[in-house]
């Protein structure tokens, strides 16, 4: 299937792009779902519907979905206190009714990714169009499942679970009780969900839309929503400028407008994707006609990739360089610490930790520079790790 990821400043207008979009595939004979993250029902007031916790008939061929997260995180809940009724039992705890239930922080992102999963996996679709929160939640959203992974790895080791007859033993041993069976069970049951969720966000045929009106804070909000994106391995393929004002406009109190918009017009064009300007309809869309109006791009059914290759350079100067490209980055903001088989990359206000590729584990980190929106890492073959041709 596949999946545009829409997002953009708060207020920026990324619903109704979203919901514009969506009906432009619709339109065209694609199956389209519509999912949004949006707790109010701003999607169904631009269909011209209602839409809810229940998938809703918007259009022909397009299906609006709100998934309700304090209901998906209760069941969760209720799931949970059965699995582990036993060890709840003997510790003679309280069980939680459904009715005293309120989200915990971060519940309501983890089931907004799990129906994200679930959108993604429905084969009634043809493409899922994600209505994301506004930046920055949704940067930390779309990070989320690479990081809960990677903290349940380093926390219940998969490894560990393998030594099941020896947990008594070295519980013994140890003199402190080793960590349940239902344990180890819980997390590989959360980490098939999280990659799930991660290789729907890392399929090929996903890709992001920034939503942001043409002018000075779209244009700041715009360069770190497009580096934060690249960090995450995940592809800009447009730049939506919305609320575009005609350049017809009286020379009035719009003049100082216009000119802020040129200016960041013209900027956004030395970008590394298609800028797409939508034109302002002087009143907020509602229903299909006003969104027909609205000149959203097509959908492109094979974006181009986004990777991050390693070319082999040891003939011309011994080493391998990792291309990784960050678009908007700055020298003086940009940080690198090689920490085992990962390297911790920070740029900006953004950090990752990035498993090296299986070549690079063996080599010593010989330099970096960025140039032209990449970031070029040089790695040197280390000769203990990596033996010459004919040792």
């Amino acid at each position: 299937m596949r999946t545009i990821l829409i997002t953009g400043p708060g207020g920026s207008g990324r619903t109704t792009i979203a919901a514009a979009t969506a009906l432009r595939a619709a339109r065209e004979g694609t199956r389209t779902l519509l999912l949004s993250a949006d707790r109010t029902d701003t999607p169904g007031a631009a269909l011209g519907c209602a839409t809810g916790p229940a998938p809703t008939e918007a259009a022909p061929n397009l299906t609006a979905w709100r998934p309700d997260a304090v209901d998906r995180f209760r069941a969760d809940l209720t799931a949970f206190q059965t699995r582990a009724a036993g060890v709840l039992d003997l510790l003679g705890a309280s069980r939680l009714d459904a009715e005293e239930v309120t989200p915990l922080p971060g519940a309501e992102e983890l089931s907004f990714l799990r129906a994200l999963r679930d959108a993604a996996l429905c084969e009634r679709y043809d493409l899922l169009v994600v209505d994301l929160p506004p930046l920055p939640q949704a940067l930390a959203l779309l990070a989320l499942p690479e990081e809960l992974r990677r903290y349940l790895r380093r926390l219940l080791p998969p490894e560990r679970q393998a030594a099941r007859a020896l947990r008594p033993v070295l519980g013994r041993l140890a003199g402190v009780p080793m960590p349940a069976d239902w344990l180890y069970e819980t997390a590989g049951r959360w980490d098939v969900e999280l990659a799930a969720v991660e290789a729907v966000l890392t399929d090929r045929r996903t890709s992001v839309r920034l939503v942001a009106e043409p002018g000075p804070a779209g244009a700041d909000a715009v360069r770190a929503a497009g580096l934060g994106l690249a960090l995450r391995g995940l592809r800009t393929e447009a730049l939506i400028a919305n609320r575009a004002l005609p350049e017809t406009a009286p020379d009035s109190w719009l003049a100082g407008l216009l000119a802020q918009q040129r200016k960041a017009l013209a900027d956004w064009q030395e970008l590394p994707y298609d800028v797409h300007p939508v034109a302002h309809l002087g009143r907020d869309p509602h229903g299909d006609d006003d969104l027909a109006a609205l000149a959203t791009p097509c959908v492109n059914p094979s974006p181009d990739p986004v990777g991050w290759p390693v070319t082999d350079r040891i003939a011309e100067d011994g080493v391998l360089v990792w291309h990784i490209p960050l678009p908007g980055a700055i020298r003086d903001e940009l940080d690198l610490i090689r920490r085992g088989d990962e390297l911790v990359i920070t740029v900006g206000p953004f950090r990752r930790i990035a498993p090296l590729p299986s070549a690079l584990r063996r080599c010593t980190v010989a330099g970096a520079g960025l140039r032209e929106g990449e970031l070029r890492i040089r790695f040197a073959p280390d000769p203990d790790l990596w033996p010459a041709a004919g040792r």
